[in-house]
């Protein structure tokens, strides 16, 4: 099954997907799907309200956060024609955009990538290496399936599934879940309505598919609200002060002068952590919120964060604007502006060096000059014979 079906057919069957997500883990009368809540085998039903019954005892609010904003995400990848030395299927989970563990299919079993999962028992891998076995097979269907949607019986395709959740600094709580096909969007979950949403034409026999089974979207919302939450609460204590560490931005202004002459102002932050930043500016007391460009925080690769907001300026006039930055990190806000470059200052020194020079090259070429000059005596000496000869025509 990990390689995908065998035929085009066999992709447009449709399995249930319930039962491929409870494949291989029911035990006699209780089990735990892939999400991590428990499942009865009295059918969804029953396992729907086992779920709802796990998140009324989960009571989220009752231990307090650590500061600042944290998120869980995972990110699943699915290959039909893997080439060499890529798997099959591939999942990475993060914290805060930390990778802490990996499944890959050419390995078998869930591995950590951090280390503070080093210390996590055997038991914990064990259940995470069944789980993400089931989304191997599950996600394999699940591409095929779409590749007959778009007629493709073969060739190199991709399904993605991207899902996760966050806590903001101020308490609040979002989640989100996602499936793509070939690195396109293809189908989100809103989980207010629990519907599906389409992102093409095609996605729409997907959806259709998906909303037979209408218990499949009620325990992505019962993770993603309840115990993705709760597991990301767990990994924040794992990881100690590797997550909850403070590190100020390096702010810096930069100038760009564009093609069409316009001058832009861009407000660096780099090397922070946690994520969570302000960068405004402002002119003449009053904050440029609309006029300024902002990019979304960005990872760094080395566990820290970066950012920009730029906006344009007159020529000439930069130095009226000014950046202001907030983070946790900073005893107090940040106010920065642009530094034109220094130019170059002419001191006493520089000018008796300029012609200390000068003098030199003079004094070198006449020098040179003089050598080049024939002395006294080849001088003579170069006249005697074109006198001889000028006698002897005239005799």
């Amino acid at each position: 099954m990990a390689g995908g079906p065998q035929s085009p057919r066999s992709a447009h069957t449709r399995p249930p997907l319930l039962l491929l997500l409870l494949f291989g883990l029911m035990r006699e009368r209780a089990a735990e799907s892939p999400w991590g809540l428990p499942v009865v085998a009295d059918g969804p039903a029953s396992f729907a309200k086992e779920v709802m019954a796990e998140l009324a005892s989960q009571e989220l609010g009752k231990k307090p956060w650590p500061g600042g904003t944290h998120s869980l995400h995972y990110h699943y990848l699915a290959l039909s024609e893997p080439g060499q030395g890529l798997p099959q299927f591939l999942a990475v989970g993060y914290v805060d955009d930390q990778p802490f563990i990996r499944y890959d299919s050419r390995v078998g079993r869930a591995q950590p990538q951090a280390l503070w999962m080093a210390a996590v028992d055997a038991q914990y891998w064990e259940r995470e290496t069944q789980k993400l076995r089931v989304w191997e097979k599950v996600q394999q269907v699940e591409m095929w399936t779409v590749m007959g949607y778009h007629n493709h019986s073969s060739g190199k395709h991709s399904a993605q599934r991207m899902f996760g959740c966050e806590i903001q600094e101020d308490g609040r709580s979002s989640s989100f879940w996602q499936f793509g096909f070939n690195g396109q969007d293809h189908l989100s979950l809103d989980l207010d309505t629990l519907s599906w949403v389409s992102a093409h034409p095609v996605a729409l026999r997907t959806k259709r598919w998906w909303e037979t089974e209408r218990c499949y979207a009620e325990y992505d919302k019962a993770y993603l609200q309840g115990l993705c939450l709760t597991s990301l609460r767990r990994y924040l204590e794992l990881g100690g002060q590797s997550l909850i560490r403070t590190e100020p931005p390096k702010v810096q202004v930069t100038r760009h002068t564009g093609q069409d002459g316009r001058t832009t102002l861009r407000c660096w932050a780099l090397g922070f952590y946690p994520r969570d930043i302000s960068l405004s500016w402002w002119l003449s007391g009053e904050e440029l919120a609309l006029e300024t460009e902002h990019v979304e925080t960005r990872p760094s690769g080395d566990g820290t964060y970066q950012k920009w907001a730029a906006v344009q300026v007159p020529a000439g006039e930069e130095a009226w604007y000014s950046c202001h930055v907030q983070h946790r990190g900073l005893n107090h806000a940040l106010t920065v502006t642009w530094e034109s470059p220094p130019h170059p200052r002419i001191t006493a020194t520089m000018v008796i060096f300029a012609i200390l020079v000068t003098v030199s090259l003079v004094a070198g070429v006449v020098i040179w000059i003089k050598m080049q000059l024939p002395g006294e005596e080849d001088l003579h000496k170069s006249q005697s014979p074109s006198r001889a000869v000028s006698a002897q025509h005239l005799c």
